[in-house]
């Protein structure tokens, strides 16, 4: 974000200051010339351009969402702003189908609890994608699970999990719009499952941003574009 070199990542957490807003932080993630971004700087401008289109559309398909906070200038191709692309999406769908009467407060609840567990680069450093807490949150927000309740906290930890096993099933190399797109299809079918409510979802996204990709995923990824008759 600031002079565009390749990440490095440190094996031990270090004391960084972050180039924008000078807060001091430990993290692992920085640039080889020193630069560091916080989680809140890192994030701030791509929330806000997902929080127009989470609440502005009128989409009950939240791939169809998904996609188009996809298409924002600037966006990452991989980060956690993907994270909260998952759960605006999935929520926003949900709110414009009227079946649970999800207000844009809760979708503004499932960013401020993805946020808690949602930084950059902790799918390699600890195995969990903020994806899945991500929509984990939308789950909690859904049911009024919390750290004691039975049933609802159940429902919540298992979307987890089988959203965790989705993202396991891609990962080699990693990217985030293919975690985003196999993510929601998982959630989507779960709340179908245990809620009969029944989201449209596009079934057959075909990826456009595979040249941004720095770790080459290209024909390892099942939505890479495959030519007719090739």
């Amino acid at each position: 974000m600031v002079c565009g070199e390749k990440l490095q990542y440190h094996e031990k957490a270090a004391e960084l200051s972050c180039s924008y807003c000078r807060r001091q932080d430990t993290g692992h993630i920085v640039c080889p010339n020193g630069h560091y971004i916080c989680e809140q700087c890192h994030n701030q401008e791509a929330m806000r351009v997902i929080e127009d289109i989470v609440f502005g559309t009128d989409s009950q398909n939240p791939a169809e969402i998904a996609e188009l906070a996809f298409s924002l200038p600037g966006l990452p191709m991989l980060g956690c702003p993907h994270a909260y692309i998952a759960g605006g999406a999935f929520m926003a769908a949900l709110k414009n189908n009227g079946a649970k009467n999800i207000s844009n407060e809760e979708i503004k609840e499932v960013f401020q609890r993805t946020g808690k567990q949602a930084h950059g680069g902790y799918c390699g450093l600890t195995g969990v994608c903020g994806i899945a807490p991500a929509l984990g949150a939308c789950i909690s927000v859904l049911t009024g699970s919390k750290c004691g309740k039975d049933k609802e906290q159940r429902l919540t930890m298992e979307l987890v999990t089988r959203v965790s096993r989705a993202i396991t099933d891609l990962t080699g190399p990693s990217c985030c719009k293919a975690y985003v797109r196999a993510s929601l299809k998982v959630a989507v079918d779960f709340l179908q499952d245990n809620f009969a409510v029944k989201l449209p979802m596009d079934s057959n996204s075909s990826c456009r941003y595979m040249s941004k990709h720095p770790h080459g995923c290209l024909k390892n990824c099942p939505y890479f574009p495959i030519k007719k008759g090739g």
